[in-house]
C-alpha cells in the first residue's frame, strides 16, 4: 500500500493509518497520570480507543489535581514538551490559602531545590482564599503546591488550563477527552 495514495477500507468504512495518537484529557480529581496503578483510576482506563494501550501521559499532574493533560504515543512530542531547556509554559488555575506574591524571583522549595521564577496573576485576593494563575516554565515534582507552600501558603485547588500552545478545550466535561486537531498539532510541535 501507498499511504499517501491508496485508500482503505473495511466495511466501506475508510480506514485511516495513524503513526502517532494525540489526546487531549480533562483529568479528573482522584485519577493518576500513570498507564498502571495496583491501588487507583488511572488516566488510561478513562480511554476508550483501540490504541490506548500504547498511550502515556505527557508530565504528570497529582491525584487531587484536575485538568489538561496531552496522552501520546509520540515520544519525541513528550520530550519536546517536557525538556526543561525548551521553557514550555505550563499555566494553572489555583485557589490557595491566601495571598502570594513572591513567586517571581523563583523559590527554594525545599529537599535543596529552588524553583525557576514564575508568573503569578492575581484574579482575586482574599484574607483567606484568593484565586490565581500561574504561569511556570519547568515541571518538578509538585511544584506548584511546593512553590505556594514555600511562601506561607497552601493549594486547595489546582487544574492546568495550557501547556504550550494548547489550552484545555472548555466543552470538555471532567474525564472526557477528544483527539488533537491538526492545527493544535503543528502549533504544539
Amino acid at each position: 500500500l501507498d499511504a499517501e495514495d491508496d485508500q482503505v477500507e473495511l466495511e466501506h468504512q475508510p480506514v485511516i493509518f495513524e503513526q502517532f495518537h494525540y489526546l487531549m484529557l480533562h483529568k479528573p480529581q482522584g485519577v493518576v497520570s500513570a498507564t498502571k496503578d495496583d491501588h487507583d483510576k488511572t488516566v488510561l482506563d478513562l480511554i476508550h480507543e483501540n490504541f490506548k494501550d500504547k498511550l502515556f501521559p505527557v508530565g504528570r499532574l497529582d491525584k487531587d489535581t484536575e485538568g489538561l493533560l496531552i496522552l501520546t504515543d509520540d515520544g519525541m512530542l513528550a520530550h519536546e514538551l517536557l525538556s526543561p531547556k525548551k521553557h514550555v509554559d505550563k499555566v494553572y488555575f489555583a485557589k490557595v490559602s491566601e495571598e502570594v506574591k513572591k513567586f517571581q524571583e523563583g523559590l527554594d522549595i525545599g529537599n535543596g531545590e529552588r524553583s525557576k521564577e514564575a508568573d503569578l496573576e492575581i484574579l482575586t485576593a482574599g484574607e483567606d482564599q484568593s484565586e490565581v494563575l500561574i504561569t511556570i516554565t519547568e515541571g518538578k515534582f509538585h511544584q506548584v503546591k511546593r512553590m505556594v507552600k514555600a511562601v506561607g501558603s497552601e493549594v486547595l485547588y489546582l487544574k492546568r488550563l495550557s501547556m504550550g500552545s494548547l489550552k484545555l478545550d472548555e466543552k470538555l466535561e471532567l474525564g472526557m477527552y477528544r483527539r488533537l486537531s491538526e492545527t493544535e498539532l503543528q502549533e504544539l510541535k
